[in-house]
């Protein structure tokens, strides 16, 4: 298969300037359609809606379905409802489901009725009812589906006939006369028991599947855990509506990676590299602003540290030296312990249930890392002491060491019950991994090392004069 270098793509530029029909198409006539969408989305919205309108039904159909959000969305505005309508015959129903979601309310109907296949606008409609982050907006209607009560030949000439318009088959579907989901009927059974007086002697039955409001993400936990590349949906009271497939589990998992990298990120919405000036400030402002309210937080304990009867500063001027690893080690613990907590909740290996016990191992993991980070501080200070005063670089030593495990146990904690008590409002855990916890973490572990140092000092102050 043959791929366009950029020469080609500058030529494939300059060919639809000039409406050069016949060169355009013999360019990209042996591209696959994944390929093609690659390069639709180098160009412009207009010479893209050039080349697809070049395309026959079904290639255009596969390179819509291909194209990210933003970009179909674009080509979507080009489009003539009536052009729009013949692609989406050529779609499977969910990913049909995709595409006119992205159209505006009386865009949608007037698609719908321009669909000639009353069966696909059929089912697009009842597909377009279910939440799109449920089992129900990510299932397709295109599967095979057989009665328990048929003998073999009678299973095999339905499957045959239903075969015929299906791009995949992963399962056959057995279902009872209620149409409620009864088994699963292996292709290798129609070897190994052709002579089988019913499906039902020889089906799976009870097959794992999820009902249409099951939420999206606990489906693609089922497919990790049972290793699936199909799953049945059922309504209900049971009964056969629909399958998830791998693909579609995919797609939604790195759909919401690229959401939580962004949250943990700082980044409040779903932004990419081609979106303009004005949206991306507007997704990346609001938690710059919080880091900003932040900085000024710890400004003002440092001035109010320094404005009481105790001279934090004045008296130990080395304290300075280790404020940006006091909020710096803070910040890293705590998105740590966040990062660990989100990852559980997300892939399962967190039962929320079981926090409690979360909590206390991370307790002992928090101590262990605090005794060591702060033994390598207390070492380096003895080595190289802040103050050319003895007992200012021992009370300074004594300071920073007490105050680094303080904020790392602290960090630890704070970041590991942050995204539990998320999860529990049902707010995306993935939030409390970016700058939250970052930004709270500096002004406590501020607030830990005003706090110790004053009372080292006060301590102390008669050997410090």
């Amino acid at each position: 298969m043959k791929e366009l270098n950029e020469q080609h793509i500058e030529r494939l530029e300059e060919l639809i300037e000039q409406k050069d029909r016949e060169q355009v198409m013999q360019l990209i006539a042996d591209l696959h359609p994944a390929d093609i969408a690659e390069i639709v989305s180098d160009l412009d919205a207009e010479q893209a809606l050039f080349i697809m309108l070049l395309l026959d039904d079904e290639t255009a159909a596969d390179v819509l379905v291909e194209l990210d959000e933003d970009e179909r969305a674009d080509l979507l505005e080009l489009m003539p409802n009536e052009e729009i309508a013949k692609q989406l015959e050529q779609m499977n129903a969910d990913d049909a489901v995709d595409v006119i979601q992205e159209l505006d309310k009386e865009d949608q109907e007037d698609v719908i009725k321009h669909i000639d296949d009353v069966e696909q606008a059929g089912d697009i409609v009842d597909l377009m009812q279910y939440d799109e982050d449920t089992a129900g907006g990510h299932m397709s209607t295109e599967m095979i589906v057989v009665n328990e009560n048929l003998s073999m030949p009678d299973c095999i000439k339905a499957m045959r006939e239903q075969a015929e318009d299906m791009d995949e088959i992963y399962n056959i579907y057995v279902v009872d006369d209620d149409h409620r989901l009864r088994g699963i009927f292996p292709l290798k059974t129609t070897i190994t028991n052709p002579s089988a007086s019913k499906i039902k002697h020889v089906m799976e039955p009870d097959p794992i599947s999820v009902k249409t409001d099951t939420p999206i993400e606990d489906v693609a936990l089922d497919f990790e855990k049972y290793d699936l590349v199909a799953m049945p949906v059922v309504d209900g009271i049971g009964r056969l509506v629909g399958r998830i497939t791998v693909d579609d589990i995919i797609d939604q998992v790195r759909e919401q990676s690229e959401r939580d990298y962004q949250l943990a990120s700082g980044i409040s919405a779903d932004v990419e590299t081609d979106d303009n000036i004005f949206a991306q400030v507007k997704a990346r402002l609001p938690w710059l602003l919080i880091g900003l309210a932040g900085g000024i937080a710890n400004a003002f304990i440092l001035d109010g540290g320094n404005s009481t009867e105790v001279d934090l500063l004045q008296i130990l001027p080395g304290m300075a030296l280790f404020i940006p690893l006091i909020g710096g080690t803070g910040g890293n613990v705590g998105t740590q312990s966040s990062a660990i907590v989100v990852q559980g909740l997300a892939n399962g290996s967190l039962d929320i249930r079981h926090a409690g016990k979360h909590l206390f191992k991370e307790c002992g993991v928090a101590m262990l890392n605090a005794l060591i980070i702060s033994a390598c501080l207390f070492a380096y200070n003895c080595f190289f002491p802040a103050d050319d005063d003895p007992v200012k670089a021992r009370v300074t030593t004594m300071a920073v060491t007490l105050s680094l495990f303080g904020v790392i146990m602290f960090a630890s904690v704070f970041g590991s019950l942050v995204p539990i008590i998320l999860e529990k409002l049902k707010i995306d855990p993935a939030i409390a991994t970016g700058p939250f916890v970052t930004v709270t973490n500096d002004i406590v572990g501020m607030i830990i090392y005003m706090a110790v140092s004053t009372w080292l000092i006060t301590t102390f102050t008669t050997l410090l004069g």
